[in-house]
């Protein structure tokens, strides 16, 4: 099937906001500098002009079906675009046997756009290596997720791998401010106050589609987009919520004692507030990660695991799906038994070092690898724990300076009350009480 952009379709089917406003150049693309730079990979390739495979990886909104019509448009290639929702094997085999008689007649290349690339199967993704391998097509698949997992490493080795961003705000207000004075977009005929701005660049965490989308439908309501008229266009209420102000640190604060106050219900309030008013998913996904080794520990060790799970599934598939993924960490992490002995261990530790409280490695324990190691005297005397019963063996381990201190105190919260008890027997052995 060939490309939605024709000039045909364009003047017989209204396009939506979105699709007007596809940048035609790689200078119009706002955001992705780090792909777009002089001398990139990607910039090369298009002006090179040569037949090339690629994937984009990364998450809805950021651009990929954008990159893809701008490298068709600069190279005057024919665009084809496959979704692999929808598309089968016979599918494919009939654009890329399309594009080889295009290639055979006049010459044209053709760029094969495989949108959602992660869910063909196996079978599917085979159908594309013979195109891959000799360059019938300039391939370009998009998907969500890690390709390392998802695409077959034939297919994978064949093609340059590019990983796009999420937008930043003001890359989305800058998307929405050219779409409003844009004549292919609103061409002035509507003004967007700067509150109705903001909001609208809220709403959009990071997916320049989801903006223009909100922003189209607010235009069709009324000329003077007001933040009243973009809630009534999303039937979404305005979160009051300043990013850079008091609300942020006092939403995010309220948070963190939530969970460490092991109230579920109010941590998730305060979670869905900040989704809402489009906060970073990414930066709640870090405090939750801080806060499993900061304020659970020891007690539920299994908490750090699901919270950096959860950043990881966030990273991977963004919002609004990543909100599970948060949710459920948040409902862990204030569950769980409670211990910050993690953190006042590490803490009485570097204060020491910071008051000087260093010394000499144990001549027993230095490295002993080296040439001339052994003249030094470097790991004499050094009792391998693994040759003794338990795996203990009694012997200096810390300078003397700090022989006698204690660092790790653990609690009797959960997981940790055993963790105390043989903490206590392995420290008496070692210190030889």
């Amino acid at each position: 099937m060939d490309s939605l952009f024709d000039s045909a379709a364009e003047e017989a089917t209204p396009q939506p906001l979105a699709v007007r406003m596809r940048p035609r150049t790689l200078d119009e693309v706002i955001g992705q500098r780090h792909l777009l730079g002089s001398g990139t990979p990607l910039r090369r390739l298009v002006e090179s002009e040569a037949p090339m495979s690629l994937f984009l990886w990364g998450p809805p909104g950021t651009g990929k079906t954008t990159l893809a019509y701008v490298v068709s448009n600069v190279t005057k290639r024919r665009f084809v675009e496959i979704s692999a929702v929808s598309a089968g094997v016979k599918d494919v085999r009939a654009a890329i046997d399309n594009a080889r008689r295009e290639l055979g007649m006049t010459g044209r290349q053709t760029v094969l756009f495989v949108d959602e690339v992660h869910r063909f199967n196996k079978a599917q993704q085979d159908a594309l290596l013979p195109a891959v391998e000799n360059r019938w097509v300039t391939f370009i698949g998009a998907t969500t997720e890690n390709p390392f997992f998802s695409v077959i490493s034939p297919l994978l080795s064949r093609s340059l791998l590019l990983t796009l961003e999420s937008l930043s705000d003001d890359d989305v207000r800058a998307v929405l401010e050219r779409a409003v004075s844009d004549p292919r977009g609103l061409g002035g005929r509507a003004t967007l106050a700067p509150e109705a701005l903001d909001h609208l660049v809220r709403l959009a965490g990071g997916d320049a589609r989801r903006s223009l989308t909100y922003l189209e439908a607010a235009a069709l309501l009324a000329d003077d987009i007001t933040v009243e008229v973009v809630e009534k266009a999303v039937d979404k209420a305005a979160v009051r919520y300043d990013r850079q102000g008091d609300q942020h640190y006092d939403v995010i604060s309220a948070f963190i004692k939530s969970m460490r106050g092991s109230d579920a219900d109010a941590a998730l309030h305060y979670l869905a507030r900040m989704i809402e008013a489009g906060e970073d998913p990414r930066f709640i996904a870090r405090r939750i990660v801080i806060f499993a080794s900061e304020d659970v520990g020891m007690a539920d060790p299994t908490c750090l695991q699901t919270a950096v799970a959860a950043a990881q599934a966030v990273q991977l598939i963004g919002l609004p799906e990543g909100q599970i993924n948060l949710a459920h960490a948040v409902i862990h992490c204030a569950m769980a038994p409670k211990s910050n002995a993690v953190v006042k261990a590490i803490g009485a530790a570097v204060g020491d070092v910071r008051r000087g409280l260093i010394g000499q490695v144990p001549g027993h324990l230095r490295d002993a690898h080296y040439p001339g190691a052994a003249k030094l005297g470097h790991g004499d005397g050094y009792k391998y724990p693994h040759d003794f019963d338990h795996g203990l063996v009694r012997q200096e381990y810390a300078p003397e300076q700090v022989r006698d201190r204690r660092y790790y105190e653990p609690t009797r919260h959960g997981a940790e009350a055993p963790v105390a008890e043989r903490w206590a027997k392995i420290r008496d052995f070692l210190r030889g009480s």
